[in-house]
């Protein structure tokens, strides 16, 4: 069987900050609750204990992935590096990249991005391909059906959020929006992929 961890990165904004909605073209670090996280993550997956080894590793291009990830490679798994996968970036926000949530708001409305959050319609002026999202993440767990490794796939929300709609099965509780440093399993297992846990935290 193989499993395929999906996880969101680590914060990018700490308490205090203004948070703005990041996308595909603000390339932002970790901030330093989101180093704390991605360590907690390394712990949590750390092979000798999580029963995780993770053989591959994909990220998107963007640093707050392939920071968080490294985080967890260091911890004693096979892969020693990062393959990147387009579309793993972050979707663009258009007009509200990089711009303060109540911005947002106050463009879309509360009950679109109600939408996003709850069932992935993306508001207008948004530059997202859900049906080619999830055909990518259909892909992904069909190129593994036939293996037996551990993966780990570190990404965006508002990416992730697509794989609950590739999958064959949901076996859990899966709210749409995956939290920060938060992850998921996908089991794939004759052909068949089924969601065991989502957005799960490390203690």
């Amino acid at each position: 069987m193989t499993r395929i961890v999906i996880c969101r990165h680590g914060n990018t904004f700490d308490k205090g900050d203004v948070v703005t909605r990041v996308g595909a073209r603000t390339d932002l670090p970790l901030s330093i609750s989101g180093i704390d996280q991605a360590r907690g993550l390394a712990k949590h997956f750390k092979s000798e204990t999580s029963g995780f080894n993770f053989e591959l590793a994909y990220c998107s291009s963007l640093l707050r992935t392939y920071q968080t990830a490294d985080f967890i490679l260091t911890s004693g798994h096979k892969v020693k590096s990062l393959t990147i996968l387009d579309f793993l970036t972050e979707i663009d926000y258009g007009e509200d990249e990089n711009k303060p949530e109540e911005d947002v708001v106050a463009r879309v409305g509360h009950d679109a991005i109600k939408l996003w959050d709850e069932k992935a319609v993306p508001p207008e002026g948004w530059d997202v391909n859900p049906k080619a999202l999830i055909q990518s993440w259909k892909n992904l767990f069909k190129q593994y059906q036939s293996q037996n490794c551990d993966i780990l796939v570190m990404t965006s929300n508002g990416i992730a959020s697509f794989a609950l709609d590739a999958v064959d099965e949901i076996a859990t509780d899966a709210p749409r929006k995956l939290r920060t440093a938060a992850y998921g399993i996908v089991d794939i297992e004759n052909g068949h992929s089924k969601l065991t846990a989502w957005d799960i935290r490390a203690a």
